[in-house]
Formats: C-alpha cells, sequence, structure tokens
C-alpha cells in the first residue's frame, strides 16, 4: 500500500538487535548444515515486526566497524575491557560468531543499506546520522532509533523527533523512549541530561567507573539542580554552591575521570559515514542470490516475511 506522505527513517543497532536475537532464541534453530541459525532469524523477524508497525520510507543497519575504539580506550582504557577475547577481538559466543557475516550477505541481497565507519562504533554512526537527518531541508517527519544499548538514549530529542525504541523484558513491541519517558524513569530533561548522568554513575557493563559514591538518583538531583554536567563540576569547585561537602570531595576527587569521560559516552556526531539515504527496497536487489541463501540456511520464513513487509510499505 502506498502513501503520499514520507514515513520515518528508521536507524537499526544491528549488533545490539542479533546479540538479543541470538539470547532470547533457542541455538536448535539451525540450518540445513546444522549451523545455528536462531540469530539470523531474530534478527531478521525483528526487522519486519519495525517495518510492518512504524512504516519508514528508509532503513539503515548501522555497523559496528570496531567495536572498542581507540579514541575511547585512550580516554579509559578500561572500557569494555573485560570483554576483550584471547585474540583482542571483541569475546562473541561461537555460534553467534557464525551467524554475523550470513547477516551481511543477507542484508545486501535485501537492498538494505548497512553502514559503518572505520574507527567507530554503530553507536557513532548512529549519532552521525541522526545528526545529518535533523539538519537536512528534506528531512524524514521522525528518526527511530531501534537498539537495546540504553547509551543512545541520549540521542531522544522531543523538538527533533527523535525516539529511541527500546525493547523491555516480557514485551513483544518496544517501547518508545521519549523526554517523558527520560523524566518519569530517571529524573532527567532529555537526552543530553542522560548523558551527564550516565557519565556520572558510570557503567560496569562498559567498563567506567564513574564518580565513586554518586548513583542514578544523586547524579539525577545533581543534574537538576546545577543544569548540566560542567555545571555540577562548577558547583564542586564552588564551595558556597548547594552541593553537601562529600558530594563536593568526591566530585574533585574525580576530576581526571569527568574530564575524559565525555568524550567516551558521548557518541560521535561527526564520524566518516558514507552519504546513503537508505531507501526501503520495495523488492530485494538480487533476487536469485536471496533464494540461494535463504535454502542454504532454512530461513525463508522469516525472509519472506520481512520481503512482504517491506513490498507492502515501500510499494
Amino acid at each position: 500500500m502506498t502513501t503520499n506522505h514520507p514515513g520515518p527513517l528508521l536507524l537499526l543497532d544491528s549488533a545490539a538487535m542479533y546479540f538479543r536475537a541470538f539470547f532470547a532464541l533457542p541455538e536448535s534453530m539451525t540450518a540445513p548444515d546444522g549451523t545455528p541459525i536462531n540469530a539470523v532469524r531474530g534478527f531478521l523477524d525483528a526487522i519486519a515486526r519495525l517495518v510492518v508497525a512504524h512504516r519508514p520510507s528508509r532503513v539503515i543497519a548501522c555497523w559496528d566497524d570496531d567495536w572498542r575504539p581507540a579514541f575511547r580506550v585512550a580516554a579509559i582504557p578500561s572500557y569494555k575491557e573485560h570483554r576483550l577475547a584471547g585474540d583482542g577481538g571483541e569475546e562473541v559466543p561461537p555460534g553467534l560468531a557464525v551467524q554475523v557475516p550470513v547477516i551481511v550477505d543477507v542484508l545486501t541481497a535485501l537492498g538494505i543499506t548497512r553502514l559503518g565507519a572505520p574507527g567507530y562504533e554503530a553507536d557513532d554512526v548512529i549519532g552521525t546520522l541522526v545528526t545529518r537527518e535533523v539538519a537536512a531541508a528534506d528531512r524524514a517527519p521522525e528518526v527511530l532509533v531501534m537498539t537495546g544499548d540504553r547509551d543512545l538514549f541520549q540521542l531522544v530529542d522531543d523538538a527533533a523527533g527523535v525516539t529511541v525504541l527500546y525493547p523491555l523484558r516480557g514485551h513483544r513491541e518496544p517501547q518508545r523512549i521519549d523526554e517523558a519517558w527520560l523524566r518519569e524513569k530517571y529524573g532527567v530533561a532529555g537526552g543530553q541530561a542522560y548523558a551527564d548522568m550516565a557519565t556520572l554513575r558510570g557503567d560496569p557493563s562498559d567498563g567506567l567507573p564513574g564518580v565513586a559514591g554518586i548513583g542514578e538518583k544523586t547524579a539525577a538531583t545533581l543534574l537538576a539542580q546545577h543544569g548540566t554536567l560542567a555545571g555540577v563540576v562548577a558547583a564542586a569547585q564552588d564551595t558556597g554552591s548547594s552541593l553537601t561537602p562529600t558530594q563536593r570531595k568526591r566530585i574533585l576527587a574525580a576530576h581526571d575521570y569527568l574530564a575524559v569521560a565525555p568524550t567516551v559516552v558521548q557518541v560521535a556526531r561527526d564520524a566518516p559515514v558514507a552519504d546513503e539515504r537508505g531507501e526501503l527496497p520495495a523488492a530485494p536487489a538480487d533476487p536469485d542470490t536471496l533464494l540461494e541463501l535463504a535454502e542454504r540456511w532454512g530461513i525463508e520464513s522469516p525472509l519472506k516475511r520481512l520481503v512482504d513487509a517491506c513490498s507492502e510499505v515501500a510499494g
């Protein structure tokens, strides 16, 4: 069904989605040769559901060309250190590692644009594409970011029409993360305030220490009182501010961390990402190869659901 109104731009945090699919579905889902195919099936079905639910005009699968960029490690050496495999790469379950090239091949045959940037994470690709889209004269009416990574809550911007779609345990459909949701859940005013809170709080899953003794609620309270991370730091340096002596001591003791942490926490807005619009394909780019992939990997059903969804929305 065609429409005269352009739909949103849908940006996919690909690794977050296929990791989630891998752990949500049993590895007993296999291809004819016995290769696990659960992540591929879950990833494709997730895209199909998003296309049907949100009717995007454009879809871009954003990719980790570098999951642990050198500029972030230089700022905070512990960044993602606990996820390092013995070979220096990312620790990925073997059953998932074999499926990632299949996902790449399928996206190419479908004609769904896949974009990365050398030396940058998918988060940075998404941040750059969001920034470009918001500034474009012919911009999409809404930008939707599908991710399982709370770091991308920093992109939420009601005025700019940027919304994050985030999966919640026990819910089939993702939660729409807007500024009202951030206020209710975290007590922060918007995306930038969320990033400032995350910097103060830290994130053990990413190897970010945060400020000792400053948890989520205290960080949100301090930001509500002083506006920004810079405002909180300035308040710590002002003996006449409303900070308690303990809070002041802790923030001043974390001076070195706070000086570099924004480089790690904030997504890049100017990564070298190719200029691709990512039009939703009305038909597969390479139907013969897609058919071969469907038969080889036993993914005929999820591929048909995704092809049908794209055809209905883009056709």
